[in-house]
């Protein structure tokens, strides 16, 4: 007879079937079953600060390795503040399942202490949710969730769990298959649609691959540099697909959007055959997208069906995960001239450069992120926050082999240093270096307890600039410079900070400091706080 155990050593022996390793969250009440359960486990506990940030954690380690990220909370606030941390997933993607406790089953929606719909919450952040009512479908849940968060159109799926059910004697048994009669997403292109793209390929002119995030999630970088490489296609990425080619690489002509390189717009508007591969077509890629359309053929492969037709009606659409479907393209052959369209991209490229002229006496955060990139590991990870500090980050990082981590579509301040300990989490062996602004450093500084609890190297860089300067700039042009709160005056000195936490800190006032400090700053064993010095006024381009 199988020996029983609680729904919450169900839990725990779920997440060890699939091959969890460490696990994002902060304890209370209604969880409690759960983490006394997981402390036999050989399973890795972090205890972050705030819940939020165990959601971003775990997205910076579901990144990095492109297995599911995993993050724990406890009912009503600790629920609910895990909601950014979801949310932010979702918007990129990132494959995630959450564990939220739950009060008694007996007292769901009588308001008691600590209760909060969560399920009902988070309905349009999750790709699913579960509330789990019998400790018996504990395995069947926790197989299913894992699938969903990272099949198809990967993101976060939560799992809710009444305090009860943590409690309740079950006979364990974890299955081995999931049958999901609605839930089937499709892998292969479809044929038909590939040999159209294929003849609009020999077609073309000006063709433009556009690559986002979905490339990055398919592991599909090395097709597309050999796709783009092989046929002397040009390519352009979203703010989420940097990273998918190298910034020295011929055919790379930088990233699209309203914070974009101008000749990587002009490339994508002036295209005659625009393929989009694992791109959502979003306000801040594509702001106008019936005017990209007016005279391109437009290819848009997702492996969402949702996602295609939405924002932009493509002409030939194809479902399925990108990295087969270029594999499939691979399987044709075909023949395209585009020597003058590469050459009028060079052209632009050269006449649309902006020359930055940063104030003397300060940091220019644009040459900065240009020096740093260049002097970290080739492999290393580059986690920018939201701001100013991100626009120059993408813009001026230099991509080799690393990674290149931000929040996207959501947009979340304070997501860098929760997510680089996610980063460092999912491999050790990498340097991993947060950069942000010192108003998204001042939403979760409170990590730093966690990087030094558990000993998570990780480099932290601060460009400060006293201001919100995303917003700040925003009021700038739209508002004639009236400033409306978002000087960050009272903000407490980084020194100081970092000497509370026992960690090294450096501050760069001028340029003349900058390779010598950075390679100073990157040497140092262990994690660091680096403040630069910047413009208060100084503007993204």
């Amino acid at each position: 007879m199988t020996e029983k155990i609680t729904g919450a050593q169900a839990m725990v022996k779920c997440l060890e079937a699939e091959s969890v390793s460490v696990v994002f969250g902060y304890p209370g009440v209604a969880i409690c079953p759960f983490f006394n359960s997981i402390y036999d486990s050989e399973i890795q506990r972090v205890l972050v600060r705030t819940e939020q940030n165990a959601g971003h954690a775990a997205s910076g380690f579901a990144r990095v390795t492109g297995k599911v990220g995993v993050c724990v909370a406890t009912s009503g606030p600790g629920a609910t503040n895990l909601i950014t941390g979801i949310a932010t997933a979702y918007a990129d993607s990132i494959p995630m399942v959450a564990i939220t406790g739950q009060v008694n089953s007996e007292l769901i929606g009588r308001d008691v202490f600590q209760e909060a719909d969560i399920t009902g919450a988070v309905e349009s952040f999750v790709k699913y949710s579960y509330l789990i009512k019998d400790a018996r479908d504990i395995p069947r849940v926790f197989k299913e969730a894992f699938y969903i968060a990272s099949t198809g159109r990967k993101g976060p799926v939560l799992i809710d769990v009444p305090i009860d059910i943590q409690n309740q004697m079950i006979e364990f048994e974890y299955p081995t298959q999931v049958s999901l009669r609605t839930y089937k997403p499709t892998v292969k292109g479809h044929a038909v649609q590939i040999k159209k793209v294929i003849h609009a390929l020999e077609k073309a002119k000006r063709p433009v691959l556009c690559v986002g995030g979905g490339v990055l999630l398919s592991n599909a970088e090395e097709e597309v540099r050999s796709f783009a490489q092989k046929h002397s296609i040009p390519v352009v990425t979203t703010m989420m697909g940097i990273g998918v080619m190298p910034q020295d690489h011929p055919m790379y002509f930088g990233m699209v959007g309203n914070n974009g390189k101008a000749y990587a717009n002009l490339a994508m508007n002036k295209s005659d055959l625009l393929i989009m591969m694992g791109a959502r077509v979003a306000d801040r890629a594509i702001s106008q997208p019936d005017l990209v359309t007016e005279n391109t053929v437009v290819v848009h492969i997702d492996v969402d069906p949702a996602e295609i037709g939405k924002n932009m009606g493509p002409s030939i659409p194809i479902v399925g995960d990108i990295k087969h479907i270029l594999q499939d393209f691979e399987k044709h052959t075909f023949t395209g001239d585009y020597s003058e369209w590469i050459q009028q991209l060079k052209t632009w490229k050269k006449e649309k450069e902006v020359i930055r002229n940063p104030k003397e006496g300060y940091v220019d955060p644009a040459e900065f992120v240009r020096i740093l990139s260049e002097t970290m590991d080739e492999n290393a990870v580059y986690v920018a926050d939201v701001g100013q500090n991100q626009i120059w980050s993408c813009n001026y990082y230099v991509m080799r082999k690393g990674r290149f981590l931000t929040s996207g579509g959501m947009g979340t301040m304070g997501y860098s240093i929760p997510a680089a300990m996610g980063a460092k989490q999912a491999d050790k062996s990498r340097q991993v270096v947060a950069v942000c602004g010192d108003g998204s450093f001042q939403m979760s500084f409170m990590e730093l307890a966690t990087i030094r609890q558990h000993n998570i190297p990780i480099k932290i860089i601060v460009l400060k600039n006293n201001y919100l300067g995303m917003v700040r700039e925003y009021q700038h042009y739209t508002y004639q410079d009236r400033y409306s709160m978002v000087s960050l005056d009272g903000s407490p000195d980084l020194k100081m900070i970092a000497a509370a936490y026992d960690m090294p800190f450096r501050r760069i006032r001028t340029m003349d400091e900058i390779e010598a400090k950075i390679k100073e700053f990157l040497a140092v064993e262990g994690s660091g706080l680096m403040e630069c010095i910047i413009d208060s006024y100084d503007l993204v381009k």
